[in-house]
């Protein structure tokens, strides 16, 4: 098959739709004779920051001279994006020769046995294979939802297991309280294995503590408590952390979080043998890149996007855009998908908005413009439907009076990729 043709294999499987559960993945990796267990892997999961604490390690992996597997998703702008090898996405004829190969064992597991697996648990496949013929040191894996039953999570061990925040999200799949969600995630933590936890809640904390104790795993909670941002601007950050300067390029004082808790894998990894100098680190963190969290596009106006699409993402926005622009008030463009918790995403906004225009995500989930301006309409009275996204962005570059106002887009990554797209071409 070529590109095109095994694009519409992997989109034509999403009719399966989401399965929890390992025996799919499994039973696939076995037939293709088990390229994940040739592989040496950090695993990655959590309810936000698991792509910036996924860029982070990578990038300082890459600096330090290894070859590194980079496994995310969704993707923005292309299907490519979400498989990476030294911040590279495959090419077009590799996917469908990867792509090839893993239909027909895929064809062999439903004719014996009649199982049909996943889009994600081909594409985890098709990943792992990449992986495998690259021949990568070391593989970067993010979690796609929850953990315990994540089909990345048919890998038996990890150099280091690591676990970002965790707050409500996939809650039809993972619980309803935050001791449940807590559990799923704390599914990647393997016997004996090391753990890096970003600090949170006691009721959480409880729960990955017992996790670890039931599988005489080592926990290690990243440190916030040195931390201290010395300099903050749309172009960067520097903090010093341990005594010691760095500096990155994403926003928000969240990601000096997600960058302490990636520094805190990287001595697990430099404790197991791994060669990583500090200048290599130093170069990492400032090159990571995390496309649509926080995102510039354009500074006069300023126009950002972010992918906050939880309460959680939501107030870490408007934390950051209280702190980078004081006293401004900010057009949003927002949409979001119907299974999130609309409101808990608007009103941490709200204070600071001029006008927010409503837009529909390109996916079957979504709540319709007019559906998502009803929504707003609750706690803001200025709100404009858009039937189309650029139709949004032209709205909004043509409400603003100088170029010192800020645009901002957010909620979900299913439309934010657009936006992208738009001020690329």
């Amino acid at each position: 098959m070529n590109y095109i043709e095994a694009l519409n294999y992997i989109h034509g499987t999403v009719k399966f739709g989401i399965k929890l559960g390992l025996e799919n993945i499994k039973t696939l990796l076995e037939l293709m004779g088990n390229p994940q267990e040739k592989l040496k892997f950090v695993h990655v999961a959590g309810t936000n920051g698991k792509g910036s604490t996924v860029a982070f390690i990578s990038n300082v992996l890459i600096e330090a001279g290894y070859k590194v597997g980079i496994y995310t998703s969704p993707c923005l702008e292309r299907f490519n994006e979400r498989i990476k090898v030294n911040n590279e996405e495959i090419d077009g004829d590799d996917l469908a020769r990867i792509t090839t190969f893993v239909k027909e064992h895929v064809d062999i597991m439903i004719s014996k046995y009649n199982i049909y697996p996943t889009e994600f648990e081909i594409v985890t496949a098709i990943a792992f294979e990449y992986f495998y013929e690259m021949n990568c040191d070391i593989v970067v894996l993010e979690v796609g939802l929850g953990g315990r039953f994540d089909a990345t999570n048919v890998i038996n061990e990890a150099l280091v297991s690591v676990i970002t925040t965790i707050s409500y999200d996939h809650m039809d799949r993972l619980g309803d309280t935050l001791e449940k969600i807590a559990f799923e995630k704390a599914g990647i933590i393997k016997n004996k294995g090391d753990v890096v936890l970003f600090p949170q809640g006691r009721d959480i904390l409880e729960v990955i503590e017992k996790v670890c104790e039931e599988k005489n795993a080592n926990l290690h909670i990243a440190d916030f408590e040195s931390i201290r941002i010395k300099q903050y601007s749309i172009d960067g950050q520097k903090f010093e952390y341990n005594g010691k300067s760095f500096e990155i390029s994403l926003l928000g004082e969240h990601q000096v979080k997600n960058a302490v808790v990636a520094l805190a894998a990287l001595k697990i990894l430099r404790d197991k043998g791994y060669k990583i100098p500090d200048d290599s680190i130093e170069r990492g963190l400032v090159n990571a890149r995390w496309p649509g969290r926080f995102e510039v596009l354009s500074k006069k106006p300023v126009f950002l996007i972010d992918g906050a699409h939880n309460k959680e993402g939501a107030e870490n926005l408007a934390g950051v855009l209280k702190s980078y622009f004081p006293g401004k008030k900010i057009i949003f463009i927002i949409g979001a998908l119907r299974d999130k918790d609309v409101e808990s995403i608007i009103r941490p906004t709200v204070p600071l908005a001029l006008e927010y225009i409503t837009v529909a995500p390109d996916s079957s989930r979504a709540l319709s413009p007019k559906e998502m301006s009803d929504f707003v309409l609750r706690y803001c009275k200025r709100v404009s439907v858009s039937d189309t996204i650029e139709g949004a962005i032209r709205t909004s570059l043509n409400r603003i009076s100088s170029e010192d106002d800020v645009i901002c887009a957010y909620g979900s990554l299913y439309y934010i990729g657009k936006i992208r797209s738009f001020f690329k071409h």
